[in-house]
C-alpha cells in the first residue's frame, strides 16, 4: 500500500520518538510505501519552536519528506494559526496514496485532503487529533474564533468524506465533541503509542545502560525525560529527591531545560550526588535509559514518552488526569491531593520488590492497549 502522513497542522521533528515518526517507521517496515508531508515548524535545537526552509529529503528511516511553505499573504501569527500550505494537492496526486493519515485535525489542508478524496474515494482518509483543553483554546478568542469557528468549519466541512477522526486521549476525544460538534460514532480511540522490545533486546539495553552508568542490581533508576520546563514539575521532582536520602534511589534528568526554569535547576542540582542532568538526548538513547529505568516519573503536563516508557515496562508515577488513569492498572501511581511524589518514592524506597511486578503489568498495558507495530496496522485494514 501507499500511505501518506501529513504533519501540516503541528510540528514535525527529524530523529525523534513522537507518533510522527514512529507510524511512518513501522509502515515502512511492514512493507508499505510511506511519504511524509510536513510544515516547517519543527523544534531548533532540541529547545524551542521555531521554523526550516521548504525542502524535500530522505528521513534517517529511509522516507521521503516534503516541508511545505505556508501560502503567501497572511502576517507571520495568522499563517501559523490558519495552517494553509501551497502544493499539497499535488503532492497528493503525484504520490497517489491508498491510506492517509492528517496528523492533526485543525488545519486548513483538511480541506485539501478532503477534496482529493472526492475525487479517489477508495482511499482511505483518517484524521487524528491531539488537541486537548490543557493545551488549546485557553483564551476567549482563541476558543470562540479560532477552534468554535474557523477550525470547526474546517473539521464540520471535511467530517463527511473522514473515515475515522483518531482521538489520542480521552480529553482530546471530549474536546473534540465540544468544540468541532464530531459525533462518537464518527470517532475512534488512537493512543499515543511506544515500542514494544523482545525480551532479549530489552534484558541487553538495559543491562549495558546500567553498566555504563554504574549502576549495581540493587540501585533504583528513576528516569524523568522531555521538554523539562515548569510545568513538567522538574523541579518539583528534584525537591523531593533532594528533601530527604532515600538509600538506593537515583534520579537521572533527560532533555532540553526550559528557559523558565534553568537557573532554578542549576542551583538545585548543586551538592546532589543522587541526581544526573543529561541533557538532551537522540531517542534510541532514550530508549535505552527507558530499559534502564526502574520507575519513570511525570509529575507535571504530559508528555509521549509516557507511552514509550510503559511499552519499555516502567512502573509509571503520573499527574492523576483521565488520559493517564487508562493507563496506570497496578503498574504505578498517580499523584494528587492524597498522595505526594515523596510519599511515592519512600513506598519505592521501601518495597522494591513490588516494582517487578508493576513491570509486568506496564508491559500488559504495553503490548495489548500502546504498541505501535498494532496501532500502525490499524492503518491497513
Amino acid at each position: 500500500m501507499r500511505i501518506l502522513h501529513t504533519c501540516l497542522s503541528n510540528f514535525y521533528v527529524d530523529r525523534m520518538s513522537y507518533q510522527e515518526n514512529v507510524l511512518p517507521r513501522k509502515n515502512r517496515e511492514d512493507g508499505h510505501q510511506v511519504q511524509i508531508i510536513a510544515s516547517c515548524e519543527t523544534y531548533i535545537k532540541a529547545k524551542k519552536l521555531g521554523y526550516v526552509p521548504p525542502s524535500s529529503y530522505i528521513t534517517e528511516d529511509g522516507i521521503p519528506i516534503c516541508r511545505l511553505a505556508y501560502r503567501r499573504g497572511a502576517p507571520g501569527f495568522a499563517k501559523r494559526k490558519l495552517r494553509m500550505h501551497s502544493g499539497l494537492m499535488g503532492l497528493l496526486e503525484d504520490f497517489s496514496p491508498d491510506v492517509i493519515l492528517f496528523h492533526g485535525i485543525c488545519g486548513w489542508e483538511l480541506l485539501t485532503v478532503a477534496k482529493y478524496k472526492t475525487h479517489h474515494p477508495n482511499t482511505r482518509l483518517y484524521a487524528d487529533t491531539h488537541t486537548d483543553a490543557h493545551n488549546s483554546a485557553r483564551s476567549l478568542i482563541s476558543k470562540h474564533i479560532l477552534h468554535r469557528l474557523y477550525y470547526r468549519t474546517i473539521v464540520r466541512l471535511a467530517l463527511p468524506h473522514l473515515d475515522r477522526v483518531l482521538f489520542t486521549t480521552p480529553e482530546t476525544g471530549d474536546f473534540a465533541r465540544r468544540n468541532y460538534g464530531i459525533p462518537d460514532t464518527a470517532m475512534e480511540y488512537f493512543p499515543l503509542g511506544g515500542e514494544v522490545y523482545p525480551d532479549r533486546l530489552y534484558g541487553e539495553r538495559r543491562t549495558e545502560t546500567r553498566r555504563r552508568i554504574g549502576l549495581c542490581d540493587e540501585d533504583i533508576l528513576v528516569l524523568q525525560a522531555g521538554k523539562l520546563e515548569r510545568r513538567k514539575k522538574v523541579l518539583e521532582s528534584i525537591r523531593a529527591f533532594r528533601e530527604r536520602e532515600r538509600e538506593g534511589l537515583r534520579l537521572v534528568l533527560v532533555g532540553s531545560v526550559g528557559n523558565d526554569i534553568a537557573d532554578e535547576l542549576d542551583s538545585l542540582l548543586q551538592d546532589a550526588p543522587s541526581i544526573s542532568y543529561l541533557g538532551w538526548q537522540h531517542y534510541s538513547v532514550l530508549m535505552d535509559y527507558l530499559c534502564a529505568a526502574d520507575v519513570y516519573l511525570q509529575p507535571g503536563s504530559q508528555s509521549a514518552i509516557m507511552q514509550s516508557a510503559v511499552c519499555l515496562r516502567c512502573p509509571v508515577v503520573l499527574d492523576d488526569v483521565p488520559s493517564h488513569r487508562a493507563l496506570v492498572r497496578g503498574n504505578g501511581w498517580l499523584l494528587n491531593g492524597s498522595l505526594s511524589l515523596s510519599n511515592v518514592l519512600d513506598e519505592v524506597a521501601r518495597k522494591p520488590g513490588e516494582l517487578r511486578d508493576m513491570s509486568a503489568r506496564s508491559l500488559h498495558i504495553g503490548k495489548t492497549l500502546l504498541d505501535y507495530k498494532k496501532l500502525a496496522a490499524r492503518l491497513y485494514r
